[in-house]
């Protein structure tokens, strides 16, 4: 295989670089394993030792994940379950929540959307509740920018499913590889009181998410309201 990149980098970080461009590009599927590591040094010509290192480097940065006895692939983070930690359903924890998507348009993004997202065109808003049993614990804001998700914007509502990152991945080619999170806490409004079936007065926990492909772009702003009464958090200290 031909290098790319800079001949006057060192092997090593050329490799890197290369590689790097391929994950990003969605060239593996989330089945799809990469080649070996024999394969891929013999592909571009280097020693097997050189490629273990650079894959190794992938992994340590959280874009490769090794599976014994499957072969290395394409991380993709579970940040859809990430409330899970916060809201849980009682006496299950690993249950996959109802989601209802109550409405979806496209609208110019505002000031706080496009700093969010570093976009200043078009956005598609959705907004959504997140139930057990159908009792809601979550209403959710969720940003995207156009015209990346197209595609979100124009399928079916009842073909997204309960998890939106697979559903990126698959109707828009938009793999999110890292997510970052604000918490806090305050009073409600009206509106998401009676989404959440809780008093007007009630204090919820206010969930902030901004979320990114592993080439660092910034795909999802997110804003999430639960009860602050049901929220738990835990942190063990060793």
């Amino acid at each position: 295989m031909t290098q790319h990149g800079d001949s006057r980098l060192p092997l090593h970080a050329r490799l890197r670089d290369d590689l790097n461009k391929r994950i990003v590009a969605n060239e593996w599927g989330p089945d799809v394993a990469l080649p070996s590591e024999a394969e891929l040094a013999a592909a571009y010509d280097v020693s097997i030792g050189t490629m273990r290192r650079v894959l190794g480097d992938f992994v340590a940065d959280g874009l490769l994940d090794r599976r014994q006895g499957r072969g290395t692939f394409v991380r993709r983070p579970t940040f859809d379950n990430a409330f899970f930690r916060f809201f849980r359903a009682r006496g299950d924890g690993n249950r996959v929540p109802n989601a209802r998507i109550l409405e979806r348009v496209r609208h110019t993004a505002s000031e706080d959307t496009a700093r969010a997202l570093k976009h200043d065109g078009d956005v598609l808003h959705l907004h959504r509740i997140r139930e057990y049993d159908a009792n809601p614990f979550l209403v959710e804001d969720i940003w995207l920018p156009l015209p990346r998700f197209d595609a979100i914007a124009d399928i079916d509502i009842a073909d997204l499913g309960p998890l939106l990152y697979p559903a990126y991945e698959q109707h828009a080619g938009v793999i999110v590889g890292s997510a970052s999170e604000d918490l806090s806490f305050g009073a409600t409004d009206p509106d998401i009181a009676a989404e959440l079936g809780c008093r007007p007065d009630e204090a919820l926990v206010r969930i902030e998410r901004t979320a990114l492909t592993h080439a660092g772009d910034v795909v999802e702003y997110r804003v999430s309201h639960g009860i602050a009464a049901a929220f738990r958090y835990r942190l063990e200290l060793r």
